[in-house]
């Protein structure tokens, strides 16, 4: 069962997320609000995958991104965020992201995706 970190700052999202993860076989192991939050969870539980939002307080997913590759090269990230625009792919590709998925998504985009790591 792999284990997920879900980074986004609405909570009705990351309730969202974990519901369709966990009904899927996925383990929610942690939660984070913001960049900052998910980088210190991501060293605390080492998850086998984070969903990572891009637009988020205090420290956004690009710059979180790049903290957990730095610290975990290998680390696997999906952005899912409602920033689609070709530059906010591209930085969050540059930054390690392994994929991107626009909100609002579909389940079966987001389990395909998962299923690729």
């Amino acid at each position: 069962m792999k284990r997920i970190l879900v980074a986004d700052d609405a909570a009705f999202m990351r309730a969202s997320l974990k519901l369709m993860l966990e009904k899927n076989g996925y383990e929610v192991v942690g939660e984070a609000e913001n960049g900052m939050v998910a980088f210190n969870k991501y060293k605390e539980i080492e998850p086998d995958i984070v969903t990572m939002d891009i637009t988020m307080p205090i420290c956004d997913g690009i710059k979180a991104v790049r903290m957990i590759k730095e610290y975990d090269k290998n680390a696997k990230i999906i952005m899912i965020s409602s920033m689609g625009q070709e530059c906010f792919v591209k930085d969050a590709v540059l930054a390690g992201a392994k994929g991107f998925i626009v909100k609002p998504f579909k389940e079966d985009i987001v389990l395909n995706a998962l299923s690729k790591l």
